[in-house]
């Protein structure tokens, strides 16, 4: 129990208790009066009170968005590591799955390099191409401001929601391991930029099918094309709505007025990044999405439909 002694006024306290972690206790401890001169003010020395884990004076249901940011997680979590050992099904004709884009090692025409597996990967221990890029932005997300907001909530209840009592009575920040490694996400910004670009070609090849008559490549559009080309919108929305890309452009300017450029980039990064909580959740679930997708495609459960 941690407890602390303030001299404040009545009123003030009630509404700044109502913000905090802390109880308004039941009674106040001691009523003391200063008189100065003819002037006087009334002060009150009350006790602080930490709340317990979970208590809180919030009347509204605070524990569904840790819950639901749990479920959606977890079953994220599960479903791309389940997926990435899986190492078939993740093509299906001019589409590529974005868990395994870019495909650096496969017997698969979307492969920039063509074989079962690196000479460097010790043959005893399993191997799927989507192992080799998917840290990237997995690392991207995990270290993410926003993302770290949600998680420490919904799994280390860090606090489980605001105004709600934690079960811990320390903070030690982020500067120790490995909580400290969330200093790297602007490195893994640069990753998850480079991975914009691929995809957004990925998203491109969509818009071309094999015509067997002729041999050629021809324009078109079929659901897959669309699945694949909203991944991207959505995917550039959340990364170019980065916090750190909003640093990088020139928020660490102080006078952005002088630079015009970037202060126009500044801005549209601004834009994005006020949805940035929106853009992260929609490009997570249709990521996850577009795999389930050309998977069911490549298993032929799903058809897919040609648009155009």
């Amino acid at each position: 129990m941690v407890s602390e002694a303030f001299c404040v006024n009545r009123q003030d306290y009630q509404h700044a208790a109502a913000k905090t972690n802390f109880a308004i206790p039941s009674q106040f401890s001691l009523l003391t009066r200063y008189t100065r001169g003819i002037s006087s003010m009334g002060t009150e020395v009350v006790q602080l009170t930490r709340r317990g884990f979970g208590q809180t004076s919030r009347r509204d249901a605070w524990w569904v968005q840790p819950l639901v940011a749990f479920i959606i997680l977890t079953a994220f979590v599960v479903y791309a590591t389940w997926a990435a050992f899986q190492n078939k099904y993740y093509s299906f004709g001019n589409y590529l799955s974005p868990f395994y884009s870019p495909l650096l090692y496969a017997n698969s025409p979307h492969a920039w390099i063509q074989g079962t597996r690196p000479w460097w990967v010790p043959g005893f221990l399993p191997f799927s191409p989507a192992l080799l890029i998917l840290p990237f932005p997995a690392g991207f997300r995990l270290t993410c401001y926003y993302y770290r907001g949600a998680y420490y909530k919904s799994f280390w209840a860090d606090p489980p929601n605001c105004t709600v009592g934690e079960p811990r009575h320390s903070y030690r920040g982020e500067r120790f391991f490995p909580l400290v490694i969330q200093n790297i996400h602007r490195y893994f910004l640069y990753a998850a930029l480079v991975f914009l670009v691929i995809l957004s070609h990925d998203a491109y090849k969509a818009f071309f099918f094999f015509d067997r008559n002729t041999g050629r490549q021809n324009f078109g559009i079929a659901l897959g094309t669309v699945v694949l080309f909203v991944n991207v919108v959505l995917l550039g929305g959340y990364t170019l709505g980065c916090h750190s890309l909003r640093h990088l452009v020139g928020g660490y300017l102080d006078r952005l007025s002088r630079a015009p450029v970037r202060k126009t980039t500044y801005d549209c990064v601004s834009c994005l990044n006020r949805g940035h909580m929106r853009w992260a959740w929609l490009s997570l679930v249709w990521v996850a999405f577009s795999d389930v997708f050309i998977r069911l495609c490549a298993m032929g459960i799903w058809h897919d439909v040609r648009l155009l």
